[in-house]
């Protein structure tokens, strides 16, 4: 369906006339509960409508002979609509204790329910209306065949209505649920695979909208294309790689359009939503998997997809403060390069190797880059120290050398009292980078794992970088001399476990220190 199509028909009902005239249709039939002791019953009621339809779709006639056996339908059909229950079955009042049990226990509200009775006398309409939750109620007497179609259609139409209140209901309570968890996300990965999460979900609340099958992308625009960063389903091979070699024409297609158009595009059985930050970035959702969107579903969508465009604005704010405090950070420590001659570019390339050996071991994409930041502030302290210590060639003498020492402290002083995670991490990478896992380090002589996990990891990426690369002093080692090396400090200066996880990935650390 186009966004110009007209969603919904006219209200008629239809019968077929004939066999070959009748339009074999997909979508999801009409499920009507026949609860009666008396067979005849069900097979008549099957006749009359065994030919009808209402809105396209048509009638199944389920049968139940008690209480029992209605109830158990009940549980089983969780779609029946309209529920044609008579009074008098196993009991003089089965059918009206069924009505209590179906509306009490089961919590079937919306279903609607027309009580046929043979006995009327027995269960006077007046008391039966005032005293039960029911929709109509007729003599079996009274129904002919034009008013079972009657009584029927007008059930339908407001199990109809009454269930589109409860699918926007229901739908705007995962849309407020779906806005608490989208804007506490603050990368834009995990924000554009939250909303294509929230869109199936939204989507999937009753068979009408049941696409176990949905797939979904989310792509954002990068040097002037768009680039997938999240996908579900059969586009999952698609992260990472332009739309254009990643997906079918028509869908990249698709999203072109959208783009160009700067609007959202319903496509019958796919939506394709656009997303302009006041950044002026560009980002689209693509998810399909259904037969057609209704009125009700475009209007869900169309609100939560109002506040996803909220939530990107406040992904890109927040990635530029981000960016910023890095930028700053990155800075203070080559400004400490530069005091102490160290190769150039190492605070970058420690914050790197850190990152990646924390996530060998295990550790979360934001767990990881916290680290490599806050890495780079590991000799902070060393601005305090004069520069005939930090610059001196030769040995230090005992004196420079516990001048030198304080460098851990100090950094760590300059650090704690932020309320930023990053320079709380740093703080502690500051103070603990020159302990040793065997407890000869100082300032605090910390030994095993009461060196925190950060400086035990940054200890690793700092000295290799030291090591590999050229110093005043000394030329780099080679690989196998790193190897050597470090295989000769095992369980002396760092841990066992995360130097086993870096060795085993050394030709890694190396690629990314040529690049």
């Amino acid at each position: 369906m186009s966004q110009d199509d007209s969603s919904g028909g006219p209200d008629e009902v239809e019968f077929a006339a004939e066999a070959e005239e009748t339009v074999s249709n997909p979508r999801h039939p009409w499920q009507i509960l026949i609860v009666d002791d008396e067979e005849d019953v069900h097979r008549i009621t099957r006749i009359a409508l065994e030919d009808l339809e209402f809105r396209k779709r048509r009638i199944d006639c389920l049968s139940a002979y008690s209480s029992a056996e209605a109830v158990s339908m009940l549980e089983s059909h969780p779609d029946i609509a309209v529920v044609l229950l008579d009074v008098v079955m196993e009991g003089p009042d089965s059918g009206l204790e069924l009505v209590r049990r179906i509306r009490g226990e089961m919590g079937k509200k919306i279903l609607r329910i027309v009580l046929r009775t043979g006995q009327p006398g027995q269960a006077p309409e007046s008391r039966v209306i005032i005293d039960y939750d029911i929709n109509d109620y007729k003599s079996k007497t009274e129904l002919t065949e034009q008013r079972l179609f009657t009584t029927v259609i007008a059930a339908l139409r407001t199990y109809e209505d009454l269930a589109a209140l409860e699918k926007t209901r229901r739908g705007l309570e995962k849309i407020i649920e779906g806005e608490a968890d989208v804007f506490e996300i603050q990368s834009l990965k995990k924000l554009t695979t939250g909303i294509l999460a929230q869109l199936a979900s939204l989507l999937s609340q009753d068979y009408d909208a049941l696409f176990c099958r949905i797939s979904g992308i989310a792509a954002t625009e990068k040097g002037g294309e768009f680039v997938v960063i999240s996908a579900t389903g059969k586009f999952e091979s698609a992260v990472e790689r332009s739309i254009f070699e990643s997906l079918p024409p028509d869908i990249s297609s698709a999203i072109q359009r959208a783009a160009m158009e700067r609007r959202s595009l319903y496509l019958g059985s796919s939506y394709v939503g656009y997303f302009n930050s006041t950044h002026g970035s560009q980002n689209v959702v693509y998810i399909e998997g259904w037969d057609e969107l209704g009125e009700t579903d475009r209007r869900l969508i169309e609100i939560f997809c109002s506040s996803a465009s909220v939530a990107f604005d406040n992904v890109y704010l927040n990635q530029e403060l981000e960016d910023s405090q890095k930028e700053i950070i990155f800075t203070l420590g080559e400004l400490v390069d530069m005091r102490s001659t160290e190769t150039g570019g190492h605070v970058r390339r420690v914050g790197e190797y850190s990152r990646l050996l924390a996530l060998k071991i295990g550790l979360s994409e934001d767990e990881a880059q916290i680290i490599g930041v806050a890495s780079a502030m590991h000799d902070v302290g060393k601005l305090s120290i004069p520069d005939a210590i930090l610059r001196k060639t030769g040995r230090l003498s005992r004196s420079e050398f516990e001048a030198m020492k304080a460098h851990a402290a100090i950094g760590a002083s300059l650090l704690r009292h932020s309320e930023r995670a990053i320079l709380r991490m740093a703080a502690v990478i500051a103070a603990q980078h020159h302990e040793r896992f065997d407890g000869s380090g100082y300032p605090l002589g910390l030994a095993g794992e009461r060196i925190e996990l950060p400086e035990r990891i940054t200890a690793i990426a700092d000295v290799f970088d030291a090591i590999s690369h050229d110093r005043v002093y000394r030329h780099a080692l080679s690989q196998s001399e790193v190897v050597e090396y470090f295989r000769g400090e095992v369980e002396k200066q760092y841990d066992p476990a995360l130097l086993g996880v870096f060795l085993d990935n050394l030709d890694e650390f190396y690629e990314l220190r040529d690049d």
